[in-house]
């Protein structure tokens, strides 16, 4: 008898308020690592009405103005009122006992102690649920409408929520679309969901949707007031979206404002590109790989593979690979997938993972052919088509 599951995910757009803090957390950490690539930076960011309190730790050579980048997201993301803001800056320098595990190791130590997750699956061609994904699209044709001016009426705020029924398994169908999305006073509801369906939900979603899939458009029949007006922004709280959609198990550790010596960022980064690998490299149809640190240590304390019974060899095979190919030490990391470059702030907005951009170096799939090698299967499957550059809205 088959099995029938149902899962949902969601995505938000660049102008909520969250992830309006996580580009200007990770903004100023690529303007950082623009002018000084040893950057070391861990910064929040705070929003609400008329107001943005940045805080954290740096050491950099850099020079940086914060109220300037602030304001720059702001108004690149479509707020007209970005010099109306108040912006408080309370950065401190990074504590020199934080600084000796990273600085005094010869093969870098992780910059904290922590647990990190990476996820792959074969349901779609990113390697990533299906839910998270069509939720990120939906988010992001959202985005792209109200900047081109396709749907007028627009503002930056915005929500998409996708729901999959899943038989043995398999998605099959999408039975919920959620879209809330901030619109002008003067815009006509029943045009703007009108407009939104034929513009933003067909074109993402029209292969999974059906006569059965359920749409609900501003469910309460407005929704004017929104962004730091309605709503505090804080960095880091949008964590389950910036990964796996909640399939997929998260260690906590939030990615925006982090240079890569904090392996919350770079070790999860890490983790993905050895599942995607995995997954690629058909050894199985789902990976969980979860790794742990210690502060000051470049080793990590453990390396965890899960397939969740999908494997073609054992997961101590896979496992055994894994550890032969990858190096997970910090440094090794950040040299493999080039994490010193500014490339963080087009993170901050949908999804980590999943991304055909260059930049996204995580996403690559080179590492089949050495995997199936390692784990005596035949070397004859090749490495999908590597990222490229994502066009930027």
């Amino acid at each position: 008898m088959s099995k029938i599951t149902y899962f949902t995910s969601e995505s938000v757009t660049e102008g909520h308020p969250d992830k309006i803090c996580d580009q200007i957390s990770d903004a100023i950490l690529d303007n950082m690592l623009k002018q000084d690539q040893n950057s070391r930076c861990a910064t929040e960011c705070l929003i609400t009405k008329n107001l943005i309190h940045i805080a954290g730790e740096i050491k950099t050579n850099a020079i940086i103005d914060v109220e300037q980048i602030a304001r720059n997201v702001l108004k690149n993301i479509g707020y007209k009122d970005y010099n109306n803001y108040k912006i408080i800056n309370s950065l401190q320098q990074q504590s020199p006992d934080i600084a000796q595990g990273v600085d005094n190791n010869k093969e870098q130590g992780a910059g904290d102690q922590g647990l990190m997750f990476g996820f792959a699956c074969n349901e779609t061609e990113e390697f990533m649920p299906l839910p998270i994904i069509l939720a990120h699209k939906l988010t992001k044709k959202l985005a792209e409408v109200r900047k081109n001016e396709i749907i007028k009426g627009l503002k930056p705020d915005g929500k998409s929520q996708v729901s999959v029924k899943y038989i043995d398994g398999k998605p099959v169908e999408i039975t919920n679309i959620v879209i809330a999305q901030q619109h002008l006073e003067s815009a006509s509801i029943d045009k703007l969901r009108e407009e939104i369906i034929k513009l933003v939900i067909i074109p993402i979603c029209n292969r999974w949707i059906n006569n059965n899939t359920k749409i609900h458009i501003n469910a309460t029949g407005r929704f004017v007031i929104g962004g730091p007006e309605a709503d505090t922004g804080l960095t880091g709280r949008k964590i389950i979206m910036d990964t796996y959609g909640g399939i997929g198990r998260h260690g906590g550790g939030a990615f925006s404002g982090k240079d890569s010596s904090k392996v919350d960022r770079s070790a999860t980064y890490m983790a993905r590109y050895v599942a995607k690998n995995i997954v690629a490299a058909k050894l199985a149809d789902k990976c969980e790989i979860q790794v742990s640190y210690c502060i000051g240590i470049a080793k990590p304390t453990s390396i965890n593979i899960n397939t969740f019974n999908t494997s073609k060899v054992s997961e101590e095979r896979i496992t055994e690979a894994v550890k032969k190919i990858f190096d997970f030490k910090p440094r090794a990391i950040i040299d493999h997938l080039n994490l010193k470059n500014p490339i963080f702030q087009k993170t901050a907005s949908y999804g980590h993972f999943g991304r055909n951009d260059s930049d996204f170096t995580w996403e690559k799939t080179d590492k089949i052919e050495e995997l199936r090698k390692e784990c005596g299967l035949p070397t004859v499957y090749q490495s999908s088509p590597q990222p490229k550059e994502e066009k930027q809205l």
